[in-house]
């Protein structure tokens, strides 16, 4: 398993400077990826309740830094790590815009970018984006469709139900296939991640659910010739006693769920220190004892 790092850039942590020191420090530590998050709107009062504990946007979520910003920072910091998004809401953007964005940074990262896509859990960034909540899913579909027009053909045109781009040029295109990320864990999610996505974002859920979303992930068709799906696991660390949900636990605790979760055929894992650290020094300072803990 190759161990990644949540990027700082939500509540205290919305600041380019930490992105870049964390960036800088976590390659130095030998993370193997680093990751940004996407939060569009904090509303007040929420249309739909925030997944898990009880349904309210943590306070940390008030403030953030644009995903594709901090992406842009780590890459000129670094030169190793994969660069990820995990999650980039797609619907909630124009995708010929977004498809240009994710090939730059592919670019300045010299091809070290996953498009990791999603649809948000929140109708109020759908509201926002004046995007339909029931099309959430269409949307998405027709967003790989413009990223296969523009990124792999050598004339950009695309004509669906959403989007009309006329014959044109796109150009630069990424400096190779952008590999794609889908996330979800209901049944359509996983068949369309099956069919058209290199990997699957998945979040850290006790090891038997784990085993068995992969299991159904595993048991969707898939064409002929494709690598099978890489995963890619999020774990929302709360350091401390151990608690009902797995990312609850001492670094060792939580070392030892990656470790089984690894067993399961897990490639990739990353860690996001942003709700159970204040300050740069203490996220730091647990990013180092993640990464010793890990290699050890």
């Amino acid at each position: 398993m190759r161990l990644g790092l949540a990027l700082p850039q939500f509540g205290t942590f919305a600041h380019p400077d930490h992105v870049r020191t964390a960036a800088t420090e976590a390659e130095a530590m030998g993370y193997e990826s680093l990751w940004a998050g996407e939060r569009l709107h904090a509303a007040h009062r929420l249309l739909t309740p925030y997944p898990g504990g009880d349904g309210s946007l943590p306070p940390q979520m008030r403030a953030g830094l644009d995903p594709l910003l901090a992406l842009t920072v780590a890459a000129g910091a670094t030169t190793r790590p994969g660069l990820g998004t995990s999650t980039l809401s797609a619907p909630l953007h124009p995708p010929i815009a977004l498809a240009r964005q994710l090939a730059g940074i592919d670019l300045l990262s010299s091809g070290r970018l996953i498009a990791g896509l999603g649809l948000s859990w929140s109708r109020d960034e759908y509201l926002a984006a004046g995007v339909p909540w029931s099309e959430r899913g269409a949307r998405l579909e027709e967003t790989l469709d413009v990223f296969e027009a523009l990124w792999g053909r050598e004339t950009a045109e695309h004509r669906g139900r959403f989007w009309t781009i006329t014959p044109g040029d796109f150009e630069p295109k990424p400096s190779r296939p952008i590999p794609v990320y889908l996330g979800g864990l209901s049944d359509p999610a996983l068949r369309r991640t099956a069919r058209r996505a290199d990997g699957w974002l998945a979040i850290a859920t006790p090891l038997t659910a784990l085993a068995r979303s992969l299991e159904r992930l595993r048991a969707q068709p898939r064409d002929d010739g494709k690598e099978p799906v890489r995963v890619a696991l999020r774990l929302n660390a709360e350091l401390g006693e151990p608690g009902e949900r797995p990312a609850q636990g001492s670094v060792e605790q939580l070392v030892d769920y990656l470790r089984a979760a690894a067993e399961l055929g897990v490639e990739d894992a990353f860690v996001d220190l942003q709700f159970t650290c204040t300050t740069m020094p203490e996220l730091l300072d647990a990013a180092a004892r993640f990464r010793a803990a890990f290699d050890a």
